[in-house]
């Protein structure tokens, strides 16, 4: 029996310009792309506003059910970037200036020959304990607090934070996956599939409808830890399709 390793995570996107639709989330895309090549399973997305209490209340359910957690946006240097305070009041800590990151913003401006205005200045504010996410666009660092990671929710910034975030994390095994295309609509195979979706419980199954103009046809995805576990489930598969007869076609979906 092979041995595999799951390791979980949880996405968790902060702002009122998220919820009203005038901002559009490019984060959560991308994270879940690059922790599913490092074998991490993103198991739960949540989209919160600018509001301390929703914040501490979605971060402290999230930590507590997953292996990590990455949080974006909220941490710049207006009024309404709240995520640091709302984290350390999350892990019941204080919440000020960290001297390492006054001391980095405070170069960086100087050297741009820019006030270190006291907005700016709150860009360096985090969670007692917390330890830097280095930030190679912008210099204001993210940061790292027990199982909870956050950064910025521009979708440069977070790119690059997650660069530098993923060699530390600990990987899982990874997912494979395996595909059998499908002449025949999902409502031709629905029932025979999910028979063998309940016989293979080691692998997920899904289906994906696809329309040519003409007529439909499905793409049957099979994913799981274990190759042997979807090669076998890939047999039940094609052999289920090679029992259909064309009399019992549908013309939809």
């Amino acid at each position: 029996m092979t041995t595999t390793v799951t390791v979980t995570a949880s996405a968790l996107a902060i702002g009122d310009e998220l919820l009203s639709g005038r901002t559009k989330d490019k984060n959560i895309g991308h994270l879940a792309e690059m922790l599913t090549a490092a074998g991490i399973d993103l198991l739960e997305v949540r989209i919160v506003p600018d509001d301390e209490a929703r914040i501490v209340e979605a971060l402290n359910a999230l930590r507590a059910r997953y292996d990590y957690v990455f949080t974006s946006g909220g941490i710049g240097p207006t009024h309404d970037d709240i995520t640091a305070d709302a984290v350390a009041k999350a892990f019941g800590v204080n919440c000020g200036h960290d001297p390492d990151a006054l001391a980095l913003l405070s170069a960086h401006y100087a050297e741009r020959g820019l006030e270190f205005t006291e907005a700016r200045r709150r860009m360096a504010r985090m969670p007692e304990g917390s330890r830097h996410i280095a930030n190679p666009v912008s210099c204001a660092p993210g940061f790292i607090i027990g199982n909870v990671h956050v950064m910025a929710g521009v979708p440069s910034v977070f790119q690059a934070m997650l660069d530098n975030v993923l060699p530390t994390l600990n990987a899982g095994t990874k997912v494979l996956s395996d595909k059998v295309s499908c002449p025949y609509g999902e409502g031709d195979i629905g029932d025979p599939l999910s028979a063998i979706a309940k016989a293979h419980p080691d692998v997920n199954i899904g289906s994906y409808p696809r329309f040519s103009g003409q007529g439909f046809s499905t793409e049957i995805v099979i994913r799981g830890r274990d190759e042997s576990a979807i090669g076998a489930a890939r047999i039940d598969i094609e052999s289920m399709l090679s029992t259909i007869r064309p009399a019992d076609l549908t013309a939809t979906v």
